[in-house]
């Protein structure tokens, strides 16, 4: 999917014989990694029906799962815990995430303005001699 240099993937469950690019049973979600930050698209229910009748996910998407909580929430019900501690611990998760991702914006701005300042004292010591 996509076009040329603007890649679009189709997350989807296939049969392991089936070609690479071949037939596919059903597609769950989309994933754009051109866009700041990755979208990702995943439709929750039909990842959990696919994973629970044992589909194995390759290392991409694993990490896509893992990255919209889907694995998570699956390892919780499968410890047997209810709905509302399931909810608790994805809503503790998702703001753990949330302050993880700002502090990496917040660190890259500053190693953006340190930069800047080094380029900046640079030129002026370069005009000075």
């Amino acid at each position: 999917m996509g076009k040329k240099k603007q890649p679009i993937y189709k997350v989807v469950a296939a049969d392991s014989r089936s070609p690479r690019d071949g037939k596919f049973i059903e597609a769950i979600g989309l994933y754009n990694p051109k866009t700041e930050p990755a979208t990702v698209e995943i439709k929750e229910t039909r990842a959990m029906y696919w994973l629970n009748v044992g589909a194995q996910p390759t290392l991409t998407v694993k990490n896509l799962l893992s990255q919209k909580g889907i694995l998570l929430k699956r390892q919780l019900i499968k410890k047997g815990l209810k709905e509302e501690e399931i909810a608790a611990k994805l809503e503790e998760w998702a703001k753990l995430k949330e302050a993880n991702l700002a502090a990496k914006l917040k660190k890259k701005l500053e190693t953006k303005k340190s930069k800047k300042a080094l380029a900046k004292e640079k030129s002026q010591s370069a005009s000075e001699a």
